[in-house]
């Protein structure tokens, strides 16, 4: 089976700066067609950034292409930061950049964090989303959490070892706060090495076949700070009540057409989450990709993702 390849690697063509409060300014892009349908991407972590691939799960000649940074993340400033960064304040970015670049609805496409962030968005402004496309299904809750941190020792003995050794025995019970302590009170070098374990531990987890990413250059560890960061303040600090925050709001966009898209073998957010929200929301198309792990790269999810953005060229 030939899986659909990403489409070819573009430039923006307009990209720019959006101050959101008193601290944070946003980076903000736009590719492919500047008449096109508009699709919204939003990014996983909390905290990871967009990536020039981002822009290729897109049609170039139909859709113009929305791609940004949220607050700390990749080019937005200051990197890093925590200090008025939660949930909410992301939703109202959101909004606040479609009136920003003039546009009346949009597509939403979000995996990971980025779905979590699509839902909570469309469950307070249903009205402007064309359609929702999600893959790898959380809604940010502490059992998640917790699987994250501990569950994927039964599969990832060895990456999860490497994970918690990192951390000194007597505070292996809370890797949370240990890792939170020292990425955000430790010192610039013990910041560094601590990101690159974190990092290094989620990635080795998110694809079908375990990649280990490597660090070298100044940028990179910089942006695994940020990331590392930001991902531990969301866990400690903005966990989400599963009723209350999304699952007691789909009556908000029940009607807007959706897809969700996740990997049996997702080793990160488990099949078991988007099985729980497919229950509760039976009108989203529900997509099981039987050989896909968390990944928008492993082939099967990209080829299904793909497929997802062609589909949505006929909703208006």
């Amino acid at each position: 089976m030939a899986f659909r390849k990403l489409y070819p690697a573009l430039r923006p063509y307009s990209s720019g700066f959006l101050k959101v409060d008193d601290l944070h300014t946003i980076y903000w892009e736009q590719s492919g067609n500047p008449d096109g349908v508009p699709i919204l991407m939003l990014h996983g972590g909390p905290g990871a950034g967009a990536t020039p691939e981002h822009r290729r799960f897109f049609d170039p000649h139909f859709y113009r292409i929305i791609v940004f940074d949220q607050r700390g993340a990749g080019r937005s400033e200051p990197q890093g930061e925590t200090q008025n960064n939660t949930p909410a304040h992301l939703v109202e970015d959101i909004e606040m950049l479609r009136q920003h670049l003039r546009i009346g609805k949009w597509h939403v496409f979000g995996g990971s964090w980025g779905a979590t962030l699509a839902l909570l968005y469309a469950a307070d402004h249903a009205e402007v989303c064309a359609s929702l496309i999600l893959r790898s299904i959380c809604l940010m809750t502490k059992p998640e959490i917790e699987w994250f941190l501990y569950g994927t020792r039964t599969v990832f003995p060895e990456v999860w070892e490497r994970f918690a050794k990192f951390i000194p025995e007597s505070e292996r019970k809370n890797l949370l706060e240990a890792y939170w302590k020292r990425l955000h009170e430790g010192d610039e070098a013990t910041r560094i090495s601590a990101a690159m374990q974190w990092v290094a531990y989620e990635s080795a987890c998110a694809t079908l076949y375990p990649q280990f990413q490597t660090m070298i250059t100044d940028d990179q560890r910089k942006q695994a700070v940020a990331m590392a960061r930001i991902e531990t303040h969301y866990y400690k600090n903005n966990l989400l009540d599963i009723e209350s925050s999304i699952l007691g709001k789909i009556e908000n966009f029940r009607h807007v057409p959706a897809v969700i898209v996740h990997g049996r073998y997702d080793m990160v957010t488990p099949l078991k989450t988007a099985h729980e929200l497919h229950t509760r929301w039976p009108e989203a198309d529900y997509v099981i990709v039987p050989d896909g792990g968390h990944s928008a790269l492993d082939p099967a999810i990209r080829d299904r993702l793909i497929a997802a953005t062609d589909n949505a060229r006929s909703i208006r």
